[in-house]
């Protein structure tokens, strides 16, 4: 759904479940810094409004969003949190370069939860232009930071809800 259609910051609350006691990573690409920095804030206060304790959010910064996953995999190994938010923007320009790095960037974090069992999200902008951004990071159409950690609280709430039994089907 476009999010000319949906305010990316309206969720219904009352189905997110507590963060207390999880641990979330956060990586965020400096590149467009003016648009993931209030994305960041937005997914930043969301864990935090949800129970999280600032200790338990790790945040990392890396130059690009091309260096998202590599960042995800650094602070993933040394953290183990139970869910990766990484934020993005890459907006499309004169060449067709954000088709690339997104596709890529998309493509390593599904490896990364693939292959790691920790969702890793994809709290990437893909705009057309730079009013697009900021419409979508904290602008008309909310913020797509709150999005992104609303995401992530709930998938690492799945993950361990459905683990809690521990029988495997030698996955």
């Amino acid at each position: 759904m476009s999010s000319a259609l949906k305010n990316l910051s309206e969720y219904d609350e009352g189905n997110i479940p507590s963060t207390e006691g999880m641990k979330f990573g956060i990586i965020v690409s400096d590149w467009n810094k003016k648009i993931t920095h209030e994305l960041y804030k937005g997914c930043h206060d969301t864990l935090i409004k949800h129970g999280s304790k600032g200790e338990n959010i790790h945040t990392i910064q890396v130059p690009g969003t091309f260096e998202l996953p590599a960042g995800a995999k650094i602070l993933s190994k040394k953290e183990i949190p139970d869910a990766v938010i990484c934020i993005g923007c890459v907006i499309k320009g004169e060449t067709s370069h954000n088709e690339y790095i997104n596709q890529s960037v998309a493509q390593g974090l599904i490896n990364l939860s693939i292959m790691t069992g920790i969702p890793h999200i994809f709290g990437v902008l893909t705009p057309n232009d730079e009013q697009q951004a900021l419409d979508r990071s904290g602008g008309k159409y909310g913020n797509k930071g709150v999005e992104a950690a609303v995401t992530a609280i709930r998938m690492a709430h799945l993950e361990k809800s459905l683990n809690k039994k521990k029988k495997s089907i030698g996955f």
